[in-house]
């Protein structure tokens, strides 16, 4: 007798439509916070230009990113069904049917690039790079290994520079090394979490996840950690008088270099989550753990008192 998963109330455009809401997965926009980063980072984010492409950045990379949820699930609706949770997802129960999905993808993508030219063609360029980098993930590579953490950390390098290239901000070495060994950290987290859960559930895991090791995964995230750690280090005690403009300076006072003091703590309170592993979903840790929240709010308190005072 059926299960009652393809009901005809299931299926009605509402339906479909919250099916698709679902699957775009609004929680997960929280991440496109990161396009502020380097008008924060450069003492520009109260400026009215500034925060009219940084918004534009944000919100084509929530429709940018909403695609290719859409389409990684279509792509993957016979493995899903066959999944005992990813089975309930819209478009492999059959809320969602996949021709809309993909064609919604599309819609979003072009959506996309439209919202992206309206801050420059320089943003337009670099959301067509995220595209086809991320359709490339969901079709082959995401079942490769090394390569699949490192085209899911271009995404988060790929937001942070968003943000400078749709204002036109210079970005320095030190912002692109810490944004891209900080990426590689939480995704390398991420997957070795997804391990640690995987072996106390006794379950299956993606195919990618066969060919790592906890031990391996651990080196990764250690080494990321390192090097980000190191590189805001030096960005932070950077000093560069009269350059407020670039991303290169940390703002020329102490508070820049008190600022490495929290940084570090949240890295460390992080790598709890990540060491238990409770990092499988980034974004619960960062809206659930109290903790991180306030060592995190207190490093961007100092992180700006050094770039925003010396501009007083």
């Amino acid at each position: 007798m059926s299960s009652g998963v393809d009901t005809p109330v299931r299926r009605t455009p509402q339906g479909a439509a919250l099916g698709v809401l679902r699957t775009m997965r609004p929680r997960q926009w929280v991440k496109n916070v990161l396009v502020g980063a380097a008008p924060l980072s450069a003492g520009l984010i109260l400026d009215g230009p500034v925060i009219v492409t940084t918004v534009l950045a944000f919100v084509s990379f929530c429709l940018a990113a909403s695609a290719v949820y859409l389409l990684n699930d279509t792509l993957d609706v016979e493995a899903d069904r066959a999944h005992p949770t990813k089975r309930n997802r819209p478009i492999a129960a059959g809320v969602v049917p996949v021709p809309a999905a993909g064609a919604t993808a599309a819609l979003l993508a072009v959506a996309s690039l439209a919202v992206a030219w309206a801050a420059s063609w320089q943003l337009v360029v670099l959301m067509a790079v995220y595209l086809a980098v991320q359709v490339g993930y969901c079709v082959r590579l995401k079942h490769e290994p090394v390569l699949d953490i490192a085209i899911v950390a271009s995404g988060f390098l790929l937001r942070a520079i968003a943000g400078g290239v749709a204002s036109g901000i210079p970005l320095s070495q030190w912002f692109l090394l810490v944004t891209a060994f900080g990426s590689l950290f939480m995704v390398a987290g991420k997957r070795y979490s997804e391990i640690r859960l995987a072996e106390a559930a006794g379950g299956t895991t993606r195919a990618s996840l066969l060919r790592y090791t906890p031990t391996y995964l651990r080196f990764v995230w250690s080494l990321a950690a390192s090097v980000m750690v190191t590189a805001y280090a030096l960005w932070a005690f950077e000093i560069r008088e009269g350059d407020t403009a670039a991303v290169v300076s940390a703002g020329g006072s102490t508070w820049s270099a008190i600022s490495i003091v929290p940084f570090v703590l949240a890295v460390l309170r992080y790598a709890v989550d990540v060491d238990g592993g409770r990092a499988g979903a980034p974004e619960d840790i960062a809206l659930r753990d109290r903790v991180l929240q306030v060592v995190a709010l207190a490093w961007v308190a100092s992180f700006a008192l050094g770039v925003y005072l010396p501009l007083l």
